[in-house]
């Protein structure tokens, strides 16, 4: 699994993982029945690709309870933030327990997940409290339809997945240029990732999201951000580790932006 790239970057984050973990029940009718994947085996993929900090993503498999995140989290110390699922109803009380416990964030998925659309300027208000962000995963393609509200929100915005346009786009397309508007509020950030989720031209170079990457990281390397997606729920064979750190090099030109987006970016938004 070793990287075909020598280059170590001190603090490099990797901001979107999964941890699963057999000892915490999944939420009923859950569609995809992961493998148990523990904070030990990521361990590994860590120290094969030479990062140092992760984002530990709250699946959707877990519903409300946030256990197995926070258990990751308790884990992996000072060099793990977390991004937690909670109801709307969510005392403020649990956001403090949960700001404690290493979360900065609450996942809004919208392609099969827990929390409605008309939840989001509610919650975003009073993230902005905990100085918390809003992550969300979408149909990039749906971006215009949404863009007020997202350049809007008084919180921190995180964007998962390239935008995740399930069919992918050009960049002229409205939808990607609505994405690159919501980048311009300054508040709004964008993890290069999981190309395989919606490439149509596919292994190796996943060319159509690759474009798109590559036009994020060149207009706007201080608002992106990497991240492995391991263990890439889902997806059977999963896609090797290696090779989706490896397009990152494909996708930033240079090593000054490969280090913004690998390292000093995400220290400044979730607070390494």
């Amino acid at each position: 699994m070793q990287t075909t790239h020598n280059t170590s970057y001190a603090g490099a984050c990797d901001c979107h993982v999964h941890i699963y973990d057999d000892k915490y029940p999944l939420i009923p009718n859950v569609a995809v029945i992961p493998p148990h994947s523990p904070v030990s085996s990521y361990r590994e993929v860590q120290q094969a690709l030479g990062l140092e900090r992760a984002v530990i993503v709250q699946p959707t498999g877990y519903g409300w309870d946030n256990r197995c995140t926070l258990d990751a989290l308790a884990q992996l110390g000072d060099a793990a933030r977390g991004i937690a699922l909670v109801a709307p109803d969510v005392p403020d009380a649990e956001f403090q327990r949960l700001h404690d416990g290493g979360m900065r964030g609450v996942r809004f998925m919208m392609l099969g997940g827990m929390l409605p659309w008309d939840s989001l300027e509610p919650m975003a208000a009073r993230l902005e409290h905990f100085d918390w962000m809003v992550n969300l995963q979408l149909d990039g393609c749906h971006l215009p339809d949404h863009e007020a509200v997202l350049k809007r929100l008084p919180c921190k915005l995180v964007i998962d997945h390239t935008a995740k346009f399930l069919e992918p786009v050009s960049p002229d397309h409205a939808s990607f240029q609505s994405l690159l508007r919501i980048l311009d509020t300054g508040r709004a950030w964008i993890k290069l990732s999981a190309p395989y989720e919606t490439s149509q031209t596919g292994a190796p170079g996943y060319d159509d999201v690759s474009l798109l990457a590559r036009t994020l990281a060149e207009k706007f390397p201080e608002r992106c951000l990497w991240a492995s997606n391991w263990p890439h729920p889902g997806r059977n064979p999963a896609p090797s580790n290696a090779a989706m750190y490896d397009l990152l090099f494909a996708w930033a030109a240079s090593d000054a932006v490969r280090q913004k987006i690998l390292v000093d970016n995400p220290a400044q938004l979730y607070g390494f």
